[in-house]
């Protein structure tokens, strides 16, 4: 079992910037970013596999945002800029075992394990 800690999250103004953590406790091949806001679904936001094509984002946060694993693939960062307010949500890691289709990294069903979230506000 492997377990997802995030952190980092946080209130900032419109254009501020924000980058998240998520720790892994143990060897993942897929980690992503979602989130979710108040009244909304949970949306995908980014993935980075450990090796292989990506990273792959989606298109409200291209260019504003960038995943990145540390060298021992354990943790992943969400570098977030130019937060907009529609970026408020609670914010999730989620990690897949093994690989997949890249097409899977979009859907939240196919990762096995899940963080608590991390809050982040951006005030306009």
């Amino acid at each position: 079992q492997v377990q997802l800690v995030e952190s980092g999250g946080g209130l900032v103004q419109t254009g501020g910037s924000l980058r998240l953590s998520c720790a892994a406790s143990g060897r993942t091949s897929v980690v992503a970013w979602f989130r979710q806001a108040p009244g909304k679904e949970r949306e995908f936001v980014a993935a980075i596999p450990w090796s292989g094509a990506g990273p792959y984002y989606t298109d409200s946060v291209k260019g504003r945002f960038t995943v990145s694993r540390d060298n021992s693939g354990n943790t992943v960062y969400l570098q977030m800029d130019n937060l907009k307010p529609e970026d408020t949500a609670v914010y999730y890691c989620a990690a897949k075992r093994t690989y997949s289709s890249p097409s899977s990294y979009y859907r939240g069903q196919s990762y096995d394990y899940w963080g608590q979230g991390t809050q982040v506000t951006v005030s306009s």
